[in-house]
């Protein structure tokens, strides 16, 4: 057996055991922590909207279990199973091989093999998981909707992104990988800039904030912080959950500002300017333009070790396949990686919380802490988010601290 081959089934197995040993973990702290309501919550969380959270969180990693297993599994049947071997070859019957369409060909054959493995989950996480707990308001018909938007849209960007990546990697010699960094960044930017006003009205509706009284106060917040927007919009996020959220979007003049109007049914005018200031300490410390910038470093060193495997036959063998060209190593290279950097997920979650920290901190000082830590709570109990993680589970995979934690720096702040 291939050297690699042994790695790679290590590597697979390793970071498989260690997600079902987190999820198990989970699954038995936030049972255990199931009958009572932690302390500093005792005021504001009843008993059954505690439980209820408990109980919406042991649905989703139940389901997680078999997740798990099934995407270590498909990784496996692609790699030395023989699938993308074979899905390789059957194009090159119909393209030439290693050219612009067959790679093109190849590359969506293995999205539209993701697809078909992930449908059975998305389906029962809408309409069973979220159903049942109350959060569902998307019906089949509009679901079957966004999938034909999303994928004519994903078509009409994704494909010619490919096909540049392709070229760039064909006829840019030894250092390629620079020039596809250069062209990803580049387009990721774009997408940054068109997302608010192209890409995002084709799924949602977005109106002009109608209620003055609250307009008036989050333009008085507005211009406290020194913050200019095109404008604040509501959006029909009622129409697929009844989770609510705020945020802000774009670049430059196109920076708008979004509130669900789940958000704006559930809170009070002063807890909607504690949550949007709360999301404009992200742009005041620059936390955007700082994931942007660990996105380009990480994107980087990602593009040149795969310029330095991808003429390594040991690299293709290793992982069963016998052809050799671009798409073969983009595709190979996607499914490997992320078994290698799972380790590293508590760091750059590390580092977001702390940046989420650093924009509660913001908002502290432009509204009442009390105010955020009201509208927290009431989003915790609104959206069934637990308020008991298993510290470790969450340490690999929250990005945002837990609720106890977040409140009590509010509270001392």
């Amino acid at each position: 057996m291939p050297v690699f081959t042994v790695v790679f089934l290590a590597a697979l197995l390793a970071t498989t055991l260690l997600r079902l040993w987190l999820a198990r973990r989970h699954l038995r702290h936030v049972i255990g922590h199931r009958a009572a309501v932690p302390a500093v919550f005792r005021e504001s969380i009843t008993l059954e909207a505690h439980q209820k959270a408990a109980d919406y969180t042991v649905a989703k990693l139940r389901l997680a279990f078999i997740e798990i297993a099934i995407g270590a599994l498909f990784v496996l049947a692609l790699t030395l199973g023989g699938i993308l071997q074979a899905l390789h070859s059957a194009w090159a019957s119909v393209f030439a091989e290693g050219g612009y369409a067959h790679g093109i060909a190849f590359i969506a054959g293995i999205a539209v093999l993701s697809f078909v493995v992930d449908l059975p989950f998305t389906l029962y996480r809408t309409f069973v998981i979220e159903e049942r707990f109350g959060f569902n308001k998307m019906t089949l018909r509009l679901w079957f909707i966004d999938l034909v938007k999303g994928t004519l849209l994903g078509a009409a960007i994704g494909l010619p992104v490919l096909l540049a990546v392709l070229w760039l990697m064909a006829q840019m010699s030894s250092y390629w990988w620079l020039h596809v960094w250069l062209f990803w960044m580049g387009f990721n930017l774009l997408v940054l800039l068109i997302y608010p006003t192209l890409i995002a009205p084709l799924f949602n509706k977005f109106s002009p904030l109608a209620d003055e009284s609250l307009k008036a106060r989050i333009e008085a917040l507005l211009a406290r912080c020194g913050f200019r927007s095109s404008g604040l919009f509501v959006m029909d996020g009622s129409k697929r959950s009844a989770h609510g959220n705020a945020y802000f979007t774009g670049v430059g003049r196109a920076k708008r500002i979004v509130f669900f109007d789940t958000l704006l049914e559930k809170l009070r005018p002063e807890e909607i300017e504690a949550v949007l200031a709360h999301e404009l300490g992200h742009y005041k410390r620059r936390h955007v333009w700082k994931r942007i910038g660990l996105l380009a470093l990480a994107s980087l060193g990602f593009l040149w070790l795969l310029g330095a495997l991808i003429a390594e036959p040991w690299f293709y063998n290793g992982l069963g396949m016998a052809s050799r060209n671009t798409a073969a190593a983009l595709v190979l290279f996607s499914l490997v990686i992320p078994l290698f950097t799972f380790p590293l997920a508590p760091l750059m979650n590390a580092l977001s919380r702390r940046h989420e920290y650093e924009a509660d901190a913001y908002a502290a000082k432009q509204t009442q802490a009390g105010d955020l830590v009201a509208a927290l709570v009431k989003l915790y109990r609104d959206n069934a988010a637990t308020l008991t993680p298993d510290p470790l589970y969450s340490t690999f995979y929250d990005s945002h601290p837990p609720a106890a934690a977040r409140i009590a720096h509010l509270r001392a702040s």
